[in-house]
């Protein structure tokens, strides 16, 4: 589609808002915020989650293929669309999102294995259905950061992203702690924090469920009092586990039993109906510990001796890509359903990623599904909630979907410098290690080059022109400070020799909010810089 169609709407993808609400009368102010509205599709479709890249179909020569060019296919007004978005416009939508924070070297318990993370969301949806979530453990050390992939609306994510890191960090907690946060709950005393939150302005918390998110962990916390194996808390690795497993229980069960109000109840129901994927890393001194369940990712960016780039995967994809996991769930199920588990590379059909939060319509049994939407007071339009009576295709033997985990481990070395948490919008469009490469040449400024090889010098004129600009292109230099939004920029807006194309990326971010989600998927992006300061080699 060329981008010199003239035409009268722009489009600007971060024009939706929402607003957090920073004054709170609670102790658990940190919490909650703004009131919950949910807007989407109705159709069976909005459960799947997009896996292929969209931006492809764009081009800078100003040819018309692509889903737009199909006799209207998709857009029967294209004329009406402008496409010719200023530098300035271009920049205020991709920066909108922005977050960058600086971390102290010391804060009082001990060194920061972080220096800083700069953070940004470029939404697709309306409202975007990614989440980003960093924080540091107050009662114990390290940080958490955590990316989360909605799918069936934002509701699930917005849950899981306001409430996994407080279930990691709780179970890191030592015994003494805990009882120190149980004896603060039964005086009425302010409760120590658990966490040190790092919010952009455009986040927002459930405000209305924050006392049943409060009474559920601290629900989960006794529990802990109650082991006899407590003790000094559970390690990084077992807490995210346990965390995982724990949350998503408690979001079942919620959407299963009688709340203090209507509101609560839709915001319960709604939660577990939708989905979301989830990629947590812990980084400690010692090193960086990542659970995963789903398609979002976790790469490390490792600088060589020589100064080149090399990216480390700390999480695998669970999707249909990944043969492992297509034998570990189909191991699950008698050998009769070997072929329909996951068919059209998807589960039973329709969910792309394999493990995930919510998503009970892959879990529970039909009558459970039927009981609990039967039991929604007669005044409640299942439509308003996203929600509809379907089962997937084949649903004989569920559940057929989990949230457990894939856990990884990765001691520090000098040479690891930065970490990519990303959702699958942004792996749709770049690769692991040409998401490394643009963060390191964006931290060092350099751009290396690897000499010509032979067979390049082989290379007619029109080849080795070719070659050129492709080599010219890495070497232009960074338009924002800020890597979360550089990856971004180049995800969306590179060209065919590697080039950034004001063209592409004007188109990407012109299209109408009711088309932009056929073209692409919300992206979010998190780098964090590591103090390899602290990773010196060992010597003998």
């Amino acid at each position: 589609m060329s981008g010199r169609v003239c035409a009268s709407i722009l489009h600007r993808a971060s024009s939706y808002t929402l607003t957090l609400s920073s004054t709170v009368s609670s102790q658990y102010a940190h919490l909650v915020a703004s009131p919950y509205s949910q807007r989407g599709p109705t159709h069976h479709s909005h459960f799947s989650s997009w896996g292929s890249s969209r931006s492809d179909q764009w081009c800078c020569s100003g040819d018309e293929s692509g889903p737009g060019s199909q006799g209207g296919r998709y857009l029967s007004t294209r004329q009406d669309i402008d496409f010719q978005l200023s530098r300035v416009q271009i920049n205020s939508i991709l920066r909108t999102n922005e977050q960058v924070v600086s971390v102290p070297e010391f804060d009082g318990r001990g060194l920061s294995a972080v220096r800083k993370f700069e953070s940004n969301q470029l939404p697709a949806n309306t409202p975007n259905e990614d989440r980003r979530s960093a924080a540091t453990c107050l009662q114990t050390k390290g940080m958490l950061f955590g990316v989360f992939d909605g799918h069936g609306g934002w509701a699930c994510a917005q849950a899981v992203s306001e409430r996994l890191l407080y279930y990691v960090a709780v179970a890191m907690m030592s015994q003494q702690s805990l009882e120190e946060l149980e004896r603060c709950m039964e005086h009425g005393r302010p409760v120590p924090p658990i966490l040190q939150w790092y919010k952009h302005h455009g986040d927002f918390n459930y405000r209305d469920s924050a006392s049943l998110y409060i009474d559920h962990l601290r629900v989960f916390w006794q529990e802990l009092l109650d082991s006899e194996e407590h003790g000094e808390g559970m390690s990084p690795p077992e807490a995210l586990d346990y965390a995982f497993k724990r949350l998503d229980t408690d979001i079942s069960l919620e959407a299963q039993v009688p709340l203090s109000s209507d509101l609560m109840k839709s915001t319960a129901i709604q939660v577990a109906f939708a989905g979301s994927t989830a990629c947590v890393a812990h980084v400690g001194t010692e090193g960086i510990h990542v659970a995963n369940a789903g398609d979002c990712r976790a790469v490390l960016g490792v600088q060589e001796e020589d100064g080149s780039w090399s990216a480390l995967p700390l999480s695998w994809d669970h999707n249909y890509q990944n043969q492992a996991e297509l034998e570990r769930l189909r191991a699950q199920h008698p050998p009769s359903e070997r072929d329909t588990v996951v068919t059209d590379d998807r589960l039973l059909g329709v969910l792309m990623p394999l493990r995930a939060f919510g998503d009970v319509r892959f879990k529970w049994s039909r009558e459970l599904q039927q009981s609990v939407l039967a039991g929604l007071d007669s005044g409640v339009d299942l439509d308003s909630l996203n929600l509809y009576q379907y089962t997937p295709p084949n649903y004989l033997t569920p559940p057929y979907l989990d949230v457990a985990p894939e856990l990884t481990y990765h001691k520090l070395r000098p040479q690891d410098r930065f970490l990519i948490l990303g959702s699958d919008g942004l792996w749709d469009e770049l690769g692991s290690e040409e998401a490394v490469q643009l963060v390191g040449e964006h931290l060092s400024g350099i751009h290396l080059q690897a000499p010509v090889s032979p067979s390049e010098r082989q290379l007619n004129l029109g080849q080795m022109h070719e070659l050129l600009l492709k080599r010219r292109a890495r070497a232009t230099p960074a338009l924002d400070p800020n890597a979360a939004t550089h990856l971004i920029r180049h995800a969306l807006g590179t060209g065919d020799y590697g080039e950034l194309c004001q063209e592409r990326l004007a188109s990407m971010l012109a299209l109408p909010e009711d088309l932009a989600r056929m073209y692409r998927d919300d992206i979010t992006a998190t780098v964090v810089y590591l103090n390899s300061d602290l990773a010196k080699p060992h010597h003998s």
